[in-house]
Parts: structure tokens; sequence; C-alpha cells
């Protein structure tokens, strides 16, 4: 069952990349006017492989892959954080989920979620303890004595997500946690973004698999050779001829 997604146009602007370009080389690989995710908004970004999605959630979270250059600026709650590092920007509060990498191999699902130590204590920001992660994700508390290579590429999905959560995040950043999951885990993952946003916090979601994730963000951008071509509410977006005939699979004639 699917839960309600709401719009949320007039909230607080919480996560914001202005005028964000990346370049590799003498290659442009992304050029962004303006992303804005408000407070309590789950926002899709779609494309298919190449569009530039991954290479606009790493920029944001200054994670590199190659020398890129990147120039822009990217915001958390008003404060410019663009020329941070990668872990000052996490420590500001902005968290990224890469697909299947948040997750220490060789510890225990409940090692994996020890208590992080020295997170700021700052409005906005909720700190999830390993209970908490536990009643978001259950499957996580049966497995707790598992190392986390003996997981599913969904149940690690679910552990890097709340490992992620235990860092107090006041924006999460979400890239392709759908890949390799069964449906019905699928839909697990997703709706739990639902749920993490009722409770104010702010999440961009990167997913290929368009189907699922229009059922679950409130806005959604189209991304196409690294720009955005298209960009409203999901419900409006469903019926976009570029959405629905591409990745809906639907015919408009």
């Amino acid at each position: 069952m699917n839960l309600p997604a709401t719009a949320h146009a007039s909230g607080k602007p919480v996560l914001q990349a202005r005028q964000l370009t990346v370049a590799y080389g003498g290659n442009t690989a992304l050029t962004v006017d303006q992303i804005t995710v408000h407070e309590g908004e789950v926002v899709g970004v779609v494309g298919a492989n190449g569009a530039g999605k991954s290479t606009l959630v790493n920029a944001m979270a200054g994670w590199s892959r190659g020398a890129p250059r990147v120039s822009g600026s990217v915001s958390l709650d008003g404060t410019e954080i663009g020329r941070l590092a990668a872990h000052d920007r996490a420590r500001a509060g902005l968290l990224l989920v890469p697909e299947g990498k948040l997750v220490f191999g060789q510890m225990t699902v409940d090692n994996n979620l020890s208590m992080l130590s020295d997170i700021p204590n700052e409005s906005g920001r909720k700190v999830y303890d390993r209970e908490a992660v536990f009643e978001l994700f259950p499957r996580l508390r049966e497995r707790r004595g598992h190392l986390g290579s003996q997981l599913s590429g969904g149940e690690r999905q679910m552990l890097g997500i709340g490992r992620a959560l235990m860092l107090g995040p006041r924006a999460l950043m979400l890239d392709e946690p759908s890949i390799g999951l069964a449906p019905r885990l699928v839909s697990a993952v997703l709706q739990t973004m639902r749920t993490l946003a009722a409770s104010g916090l702010s999440i961009l979601l990167v997913e290929q698999n368009v189907r699922a994730a229009i059922d679950v963000v409130d806005r959604l951008v189209l991304l196409e050779r690294g720009k955005v071509i298209a960009e409203g509410p999901a419900e409006a977006m469903r019926d976009d001829p570029r959405i629905a005939q591409a990745y809906l699979g639907a015919s408009h004639g």
C-alpha cells in the first residue's frame, strides 16, 4: 500500500544546489540551474544510465570520481557548504547513501549500528539510535548477529540507510537504492522514505526505477544528458509523455 505523497512547495528550503556544473577534462557532465528540497519533502531524480544522476549527488556531497571540476553553490538550511570537504558536509548534516557502499562487511549488523560519537545536537536534526533503526527496518533486528558481508542486497541497503540516520542528517541523499533488490524490498525501502519525510527529514532520491519512485516522491526531476529537462509534482509528471513513454510504458497518442 502506497503512502500518500504531499506537496511542500511552500515549505522551508533545506537543501539547494544552484548553477551546479561538473566537468571532466574538456567535457561537461552536468549543468543544473537549480534543485531544491524542502523540509519533509522527497524529491526524486530520474533518468537513463549516464544521465548524470550519480554525478549530481556526488557533487552535492563533495565526493569525486576522478578529478572533476565542480562549480556552483550547494547550501543546507541557507548556509553555503559547497566549499567544504565531503566529511565536513556530512558533519553539517548532508548525508549520501551510495549504492551498497556504506556497510562494513566484516562487522556485524549490531556493530555497524554502534552509536557514533560527536554528532552535533542541532535544531532540525534527528539522530536515530539502533533501536529506532530496527523499528524502521525489522529485518535488521533479525539479522543483527550477521556480518555485513552475509547480508542480501536489500539488507545492506537498509543497513546503509540506518548508519546514515545515526549521523543525524538534515538532508539525506540516496543513490539508486533499488538496484538489485527484489520488488517487495524495493517497495519496503522506498516507502520508508515517506516515514522519514513525515518526521521532517528532507530526501533527495536518485532512482532509475521510475515506476517505484513515482509512488513515493512529492516531486520528480528528469535528467537527460546532464541537464534538467522536466520537473514537477509526481502526479503531474506521471502524465508527462517523456516519463510515461520512456519509463512507465504508457502510450499517449
